[in-house]
């Protein structure tokens, strides 16, 4: 079973060996990764895993028409590893596939959903936890308080990314899910607690039912804040399907939840170390590594000469968490929405 994941990354060779290990541990064995103007060596990281045997590194400096994730999900379909795949897994470097299955790993989610041609790997939203400088340690372990299961609002913390099989129903990947082809017969869609979704072969969905659990089969554990510092550097860094749109305070408020202690990746994340330790103990890997970290912390110090930058920097630490709303307060939103949207 052949299983290729699609990254697009740009300035986040700090957090690279980390995902990468812990992904070839979960099941992945290709990876097809895009990269674009990067200041802080990622790329250079991304030649050296290429010459490693470890990915296919595909460089994407534009055009980008509809985006730079767009332009690079259809340069990577073009790819060897793609074309030959049995399942392709869109995700972003900030996102850890945590099978709740069995061992927690691919095979195991596989095996519990053989009818299956794609599943949606649900968003499980990890806040902030309080965490103001950029340190040099896993994602997975600095932050483990995450959103309410299920939660309410709002409805973009319940999006999703697939896991699909390679075959006719699919036309090509997609940011959230992929393309559907109008050859071969209609997917079957299950939600990554195992339920399978009538329709979803023909919608645009791109997020699941926020009113039920969805994950108890597997859950896409995603970090989209970080570090207040790593925040402040994604706001440089761009945004890769909104290119235009700034990160400010509504991004932040949206998805700094830290109501529910969540550290099930943990275990699995520990078992994965002996794959990310053998990535990091080549000198070469090793030591664009540290040179990443180092970029992080002097480009931040040269961020905070902009005004508007310390201004927002400094209303994330006066911002505590975000409220999780009860299902009274969810009702009377959707109330006023459906008032003033006729």
């Amino acid at each position: 079973m052949n299983i290729t994941a699609i990254l697009t990354v740009r300035n986040e060779g700090a957090f690279l060996l980390d995902w990468l290990g812990y992904h070839r541990w979960v099941g992945v064995q290709n990876f097809v990764v895009c990269s674009n103007d990067c200041d802080d060596g990622t790329d250079e990281m991304l030649d050296r895993l290429q010459a490693m045997g470890w990915i296919t590194h595909l460089a994407n400096p534009g055009p980008y028409r509809g985006g730079v994730q767009f332009s690079a999900l259809k340069l990577a379909a073009k790819s060897a590893a793609v074309q030959s795949a049995d399942w392709i897994v869109p995700l972003d470097i900030d996102e850890y596939v945590n099978v709740q299955a069995g061992g927690g790993q691919l095979a195991d989610l596989l095996s519990r959903l053989p009818d299956a041609d794609a599943i949606a790997l649900t968003w499980r939203v990890f806040g902030n936890n309080g965490v103001v400088e950029f340190q040099d340690a896993p994602v997975v372990e600095q932050f483990t308080s995450a959103a309410p299961n299920p939660c309410l609002w709002p409805w973009r913390v319940s999006m999703f990314k697939t896991l699909y099989r390679n075959c006719e129903s699919f036309a090509q990947p997609g940011v959230h899910r992929p393309r559907r082809s109008d050859a071969g017969r209609e997917a079957r869609w299950f939600d990554g607690s195992g339920r399978e979704v009538p329709g979803f072969a023909r919608s645009k969905r791109t997020f699941s039912d926020y009113r039920k659990d969805n994950f108890a089969l597997v859950q896409l554990n995603h970090y989209p804040l970080g570090a207040m510092q790593s925040y402040i550097l994604k706001r440089d860094r761009g945004r890769a399907v909104h290119a235009r749109d700034l990160l400010g305070m509504n991004y932040w408020i949206d998805r700094n939840f830290d109501t529910e202690f969540d550290d099930s990746i943990i275990r699995k994340f520990s078992q994965a170390k002996a794959i990310v330790d053998e990535l990091k103990s080549d000198l070469v890997l090793s030591r664009l590594h540290r040179e990443a970290c180092e970029w992080r912390r002097s480009r931040f110090d040269a961020l905070m000469k902009d005004e508007e930058t310390r201004d927002l920097y400094f209303r994330l630490m006066q911002t505590p968490p975000t409220k999780a709303l009860s299902e009274a307060e969810t009702a009377r939103m959707h109330a006023l929405a459906r008032l003033h949207s006729k």
